[in-house]
């Protein structure tokens, strides 16, 4: 056959794909076309692609999956965080048409069993689970009689070390997704820097993902910040916001503490509110966040348990009443405002006491190399008669929590110590670890512990920042919008801040008197100087709180006094 020949079937099979999207965009979904980024990404998929598609929320992610699913002949699978975010999307398929189903906690058993027998019959083109669910072998089992074309991850940041939410039972994905016959994978996610990016990748066992990311920016969000100097005074700040506000709203705080303070305060001022966080009931948690979801109550008070998957498309303001850990979180939780396209308000109430809430929250406890030792030798000593099950492993010290006893299993995976077979069980392997293997392996956690921080005052430079919020943010994901250079809408565009020289201020020196605190780093044309994202270059200029760097690349990029630490 010739070249000419091949290119005119590829071309036919191109008409054929072409024709069939725009049959189900019309016939199923009621769309007339889609957008530049969701084409790239079904094409890529129904080329078998294995890829991470990066959209922001409110660009039609969904739409990805759903049309592939619909023509590819076999059963996609696909794997969400939240029960509530399945139900919804569950719901939208079956009032389509198009056979679905879910497999999680919430089914009674009837429901479950009669579940899991239409996947086995292949009455379902998608079935939606949750990540610790699909590491059963048990539930990997019921799809052996039936082709599985596609995993769908949704929410995919959550597989990555570096991401903002990460989760545990995310880690087991890479082993199940091979039990299942090593299906393409479809990873989607509204954010994610390049080392969440290639660590997608690398936990997936997929390095070499094809990656569309079709940018951040959505002009429609309008982000301010509001200065506090004390809880008192932002309190009342965020009741004025929310009543000089029209529309629907969120209210964020960090804690369950802040929240129901906040909440208090709205409702005795009148206004109509409910609350959701993690210390509720579940049935009064579903009641409040339907009562919100139908328009029953205005406002949400919520920690950040609420909110992953949310769509309530006409949400008008977003309002964070403390400063959330960094700036990939503060994106996401933001962007749950205007998803119908229109204005919304994204607003920060920005108190300093309130970064001690989140440094709190980073001193996690991440694995140290003697539990990791300990772990081992145990698995060793279980699997002397055979293969040892994820259950029998969690035995072993019923103090550690599950989680935390994925991270270390999928740690020892990654040090070659252990190996996991098709039945997802472990086994270790003929290595013969040292003390110091054990000190490796552990260090990538000490990584994090670092890079946690930097991601916190990346945050907190956002909020003193005197730039353009939007270009704070572009910068900060690496993202390039052609012919930006300011959104014209923030509070800093419309109302540009006097710029007095910055100092720099530590926690431990917050009562210090005004001339014992020290001057912020100066850097010199010449200074070698460190940028999270980019690592090591060399200052060129600097002019006022911006600082050009050239780079080991050839490139030369203009970053804030905030983002950049001394080499």
């Amino acid at each position: 056959m010739t070249t000419y020949n091949r290119q005119l079937m590829h071309n036919g099979a191109k008409a054929v794909r072409r024709n069939a999207i725009s049959t189900l965009l019309k016939n199923v979904f009621g769309i007339e076309r889609l957008r530049d980024g969701q084409r790239r990404v079904i094409d890529g998929v129904l080329d078998g692609l294995d890829t991470l598609a990066i959209m922001p929320t409110g660009s039609g992610k969904s739409l990805c999956y759903q049309i592939p699913a619909r023509i590819f002949p076999g059963t996609t699978v696909v794997v969400s965080p939240l029960i509530s975010l399945m139900k919804d999307q569950l719901e939208r398929l079956i009032e389509l048409g198009i056979g679905a189903t879910q497999v999680n906690s919430s089914l009674t058993r009837e429901e479950e069993n009669d579940a899991l027998e239409g996947i086995s019959s292949g009455r379902y083109r998608i079935v939606f689970c949750t990540p610790e669910r699909l590491a059963t072998p048990e539930f990997v089992a019921t799809f052996k009689p039936v082709e599985v074309s596609l995993v769908v991850i949704d929410e995919a940041h959550c597989i990555s070390k570096w991401g903002h939410d990460f989760r545990p039972a995310y880690l087991d994905l890479s082993a199940s997704i091979d039990a299942l016959g090593h299906p393409p994978v479809l990873a989607l996610t509204a954010t994610a820097t390049d080392d969440v990016v290639k660590d997608i990748g690398k936990q997936l066992g997929r390095p070499k993902i094809n990656v569309i990311n079709t940018g951040i920016y959505r002009p429609n969000l309008h982000y301010r910040v509001v200065q506090a100097t004390n809880h008192d005074e932002k309190y009342q700040k965020a009741l004025a916001l929310v009543q000089q506000t029209g529309g629907v709203g969120i209210v964020y705080a960090a804690t369950v503490k802040v929240a129901e303070e906040m909440y208090a305060i709205l409702e005795e001022a009148g206004e109509s509110v409910t609350i959701y966080h993690g210390k509720l009931p579940a049935a009064e948690r579903k009641d409040h966040q339907d009562m919100f979801m139908d328009g029953e109550r205005r406002v949400m008070v919520a920690t950040n348990a609420f909110g992953m998957g949310i769509d309530k498309s006409d949400t008008r303001f977003v309002i964070h009443l403390q400063v959330p850990a960094n700036l990939e979180a503060y994106y996401q939780e933001s962007g749950r405002a205007g998803r119908d396209g229109q204005d919304a308000e994204c607003i920060l109430l920005y108190l300093q006491d309130d970064k001690r809430v989140q440094q709190f929250f980073l001193a996690k406890h991440y694995p140290h190399a003697a539990e990791l030792r300990a772990l081992y030798e145990a698995v060793k000593e279980l699997a002397a008669s055979g293969p040892v099950p994820f259950g029998r492993i969690c035995e072993v010290d019923e103090d550690v929590a599950a989680s935390k006893v994925k991270v270390c299993l999928k740690l020892l995976k990654e040090g070659k110590l252990l190996r996991q077979n098709r039945a997802l069980d472990y086994a270790p392997t003929t290595a013969r670890p040292t003390q110091e293997t054990f000190d490796k392996l552990a260090d990538v956690y000490s990584l994090k512990q670092e890079r946690d921080r930097e991601a916190l005052e990346q945050m907190v430079a956002y909020a003193v920042s005197g730039f353009c919020r939007w270009k704070v943010l572009l910068d900060y994901f690496g993202d390039e919008v052609e012919g930006f250079q300011k959104c014209c809408r923030c509070d800093n565009c419309l109302n540009p801040p006097v710029l007095l020289d910055a100092i720099e201020i530590r926690d431990d020196e917050f009562d210090k008197e005004p001339e014992e605190q020290p001057a912020g780093p100066v850097f010199e044309p010449g200074a070698q100087v460190r940028v999270p994202k980019y690592d090591v270059g060399t200052v060129e200029s600097s002019a006022g709180d911006e600082i050009t760097i050239a780079f080991p690349d050839g490139e030369r990029r203009t970053f804030m006094a905030g983002f950049v630490m001394p080499a």
